[in-house]
């Protein structure tokens, strides 16, 4: 699976660093970084969990 972040929707709600945090990380500002883009196994679960609980729409995956 393949994670894009959209950092100018991020509106900083950390669901995705509670939900994923092998995956994901916020900086200083509180907006998303993605530690990883190409994932798999229980990280890719984790991530796409994160992807449906973001609130601004600012995670995507992608199969591939």
């Amino acid at each position: 699976m393949r994670i894009e972040t959209d950092r100018d929707t991020c509106i900083g709600a950390g669901m995705c660093v509670l939900t994923a945090p092998a995956v994901f990380d916020q900086d200083d500002d509180g907006i998303v970084l993605a530690l990883a883009e190409d994932v798999a196994g229980g990280d890719a679960e984790a991530a796409a969990e994160a992807v449906s609980l973001c609130p601004s729409g600012a995670l995507r995956a992608r199969s591939g």
